[in-house]
């Protein structure tokens, strides 16, 4: 007996119900696993990376180039999002994810497996920092495909909701990373840590990466990029149409997301080589209180992405901009107590702003962008707020403390850059959530 009208519908919701669900932990898992080969280079900058590959400089002067070779691979994020993005306007998003995935895991694995500078001298810095850019080209495509699969995806009134899954995965990846590094520092002495254990995380990447590409490879492609495949209606040279025809919303997408990628690189980079060299604590309090503020940036990130879904982006994104703007100085003030409570009092606020001008950023950026040129807008806009805020941060702050001898130098600077935010806030136009169209 054939199916009733009914019946087939239920089946059909049913459907659409699970492909939900799993573009939304494809989102999610990817990220997580994307960040954590990202930013577990960070740590290892700023814990052992100076030492290991840059050991013909002083000890400052080490951290200042290993954390050079970080702002390096920033450098390559808007390449990547220029090539991932014409791909994912032309190709398709599904096959832009799985590559960028593929070529983060090779470089990560690679960092993991590289000599250092003891045993094959100037190569190894060199190497590091092809790795480097590397990882910076896949994280300049990754994060576009990744928010608008899940944006594209999502029910009317319920993208920030949805595109939050993209965003959870940057402190997903960190506590991760900072998870396994706290473990290592656990179970193994400083001299393990320094000879072998580093590289640890590293080569764990391999398997993370086989899990993310296992459910990446399962979701469907986007529908908005199939109705557009399927009406002939790809733009030919996508980058290109984006600066002809939306400069604005490139300018303002990209200005306010610098404030955040630098005040996030001074949180999850910076603090932990200021907190161990310069305040003298402990390496697992640093990373406790890493942790801690990591998972309240991901609480942040979603309770801010629902409520962008109720009272609009450009309230949510001011709330959060003003709160960055009023809280670095108390921010640096309390971590200098070196008390670990205020640290984390410190830490939990500075989170909650983060999360704020973060949460949203998946259903903004999908609805300032038509969906012929949305990849490469997004992905641009997003890879040039994150070079010119996060790509030199925590070289910049190292060097503000050294030179200064003051942990209020470096607030200021974060201070400053979030007022460039502030300004760009205030300059959003009014998005359209139904530009986001689905079948």
């Amino acid at each position: 007996m054939a199916e009733r009208p009914h019946e087939q519908a239920h089946q059909r919701a049913g459907q659409r119900a699970r492909q939900l669900r799993r573009v939304a932990v494809a989102s999610a898992i990817g990220t997580t696993i994307e960040w954590y080969d990202y930013f577990i280079y960070s740590t290892a900058a700023a814990l052992v990376f100076g030492h290991l590959f840059f050991s013909t400089l002083s000890p400052a002067s080490g951290t200042l180039a290993s954390f050079a070779t970080l702002g390096v691979g920033f450098l390559a994020r808007p390449v990547g999002g220029v090539v991932w993005g014409h791909f994912g306007d032309r190709v398709g998003r599904k096959a832009m994810l799985v590559l960028s995935l593929v070529l983060m895991g090779v470089a990560t694995v690679g960092v993991g497996l590289l000599p250092t500078y003891g045993t094959i001298g100037v190569l190894a810095p060199v190497l590091l920092l092809v790795l480097r850019l590397l990882q910076g080209l896949s994280a300049g495509g990754e994060w576009g495909g990744a928010a608008l699969m899940a944006v594209e995806h999502a029910p009317e009134g319920r993208r920030g909701r949805y595109g939050s899954f993209s965003q959870i995965g940057v402190p997903a990846g960190l506590i991760l990373a900072q998870l396994v590094f706290f473990v290592l520092n656990g179970v193994l002495t400083e001299a393990q840590f320094r000879s072998w254990g580093w590289r640890l995380p590293f080569l764990f990447s391999i398997v993370l990466v086989a899990v993310g590409l296992v459910i990446r490879l399962r979701i469907e492609e986007s529908p908005v990029f199939e109705r557009l495949r399927r009406e002939r209606a790809r733009s030919r040279l996508p980058m290109i149409e984006v600066l002809r025809e939306r400069p604005r919303e490139v300018l303002v997408a990209s200005g306010s997301f610098i404030a955040n990628t630098a005040i996030g690189y001074v949180f999850l980079a910076y603090l932990l080589s200021y907190g161990t060299s310069v305040l003298k604590l402990s390496r697992a309090l640093m990373l406790v209180v890493v942790i801690v503020g990591s998972v309240t940036w991901l609480v942040a990130i979603i309770a801010t992405a629902v409520w962008s879904d109720r009272a609009g982006r450009k309230p949510v994104y001011l709330a959060g901009s003003v709160l960055l703007v009023l809280w670095p100085v108390p921010f640096f003030l309390l971590v200098d107590t070196r008390q670990p409570w205020l640290l984390v009092a410190a830490v939990v606020v500075l989170n909650v702003g983060l999360g704020a001008t973060y949460g949203p950023q998946s259903a903004l950026y999908a609805e300032l962008f038509e969906p012929r040129h949305r990849y490469s807008g997004a992905s641009f806009s997003y890879a040039v707020g994150a070079v010119l805020g996060g790509g030199f941060a925590p070289l910049i702050a190292t060097a503000l403390q050294s030179s200064t001898g003051s942990s209020l130098s470096v607030s200021w600077y974060m201070v400053a850059v979030a007022l460039v935010s502030l300004g760009a806030v205030l300059a959003f136009p009014a998005t359209s959530p139904a530009a986001v169209t689905r079948d």
